[in-house]
């Protein structure tokens, strides 16, 4: 049964559109968060405002409706493309937008609590060498934060693989929108269906709870 489905569909192809997904908007997801950190930490308090405001405002939204806003608002009302040629492309694009923009705030949490756990004296020692405050985030604090939050940003990134099916609201040929059409076909063989897909995503995220928490056991901070 399993072997027919693989003929008839194009499985492998639907779970690299997952794996893309997923690496492109954790690659988005981790260097806006660690702007957005920044800004939370820092001590303008505009920017601190904006940054807050930002992670409670889009953390507290659905996710579905933030993918299907950059469709509806960005795609069709402003006629954004980001660059894509072709719809799929540019649906493509707006999945992996969404995904990051929404991916974001949690990784600012999980940093801005390992800058909690750096010692106070540590930044005001690179403060009272004339560091400047980016400095000191750059170089000081940062390293050791992203050291102590590995364990939690392994959940982030393993939560946004699992979230990018969300990105076949917008039609986006990852794993879900084939799983989707393959239950409407294969009705007889509905739950050989599930379990291929349920196999398919504990393939990708297993692996990467592994490697992240052997990297997590490698370079934590002993205090």
């Amino acid at each position: 049964m399993v072997g027919q489905l693989l003929q008839r569909y194009d499985l492998l192809g639907a779970f690299w559109v997952t794996i893309q997904l997923a690496l492109y908007s954790a690659v988005g997801a981790l260097t806006w968060g660690t702007l957005l950190t920044g800004l939370r930490v820092s001590p303008v308090p505009l920017l601190r405002a904006f940054a807050a405001l930002y992670v409670h405002l889009v953390r507290n939204t659905p996710l579905t409706v933030i993918i299907v806003a950059t469709s509806l608002a960005l795609h069709q009302t402003m006629g954004a493309t980001l660059g894509g040629g072709t719809a799929k492309e540019t649906g493509f694009r707006l999945a992996v937008l969404g995904l990051s923009a929404y991916t974001a705030t949690f990784v600012c949490e999980s940093l801005r609590s390992g800058i909690n756990s750096v010692p106070v004296g540590e930044a005001e020692a690179a403060r009272s060498l004339g560091l400047t405050f980016p400095q000191v985030l750059r170089h000081v604090v940062l390293p050791q934060a992203f050291r102590a939050v590995v364990n939690p940003l392994a959940t982030v990134l393993m939560s946004l693989t699992k979230n990018t099916t969300t990105a076949a609201a917008i039609g986006v040929g990852e794993a879900a929108l084939l799983m989707k059409e393959m239950m409407e076909n294969e009705s007889h063989a509905i739950f050989t269906v599930f379990a291929v897909f349920a196999f398919g995503f504990v393939c990708l995220t297993l692996p990467t709870g592994l490697l992240l928490g052997w990297i997590s056991a490698r370079v934590a901070v002993r205090r």
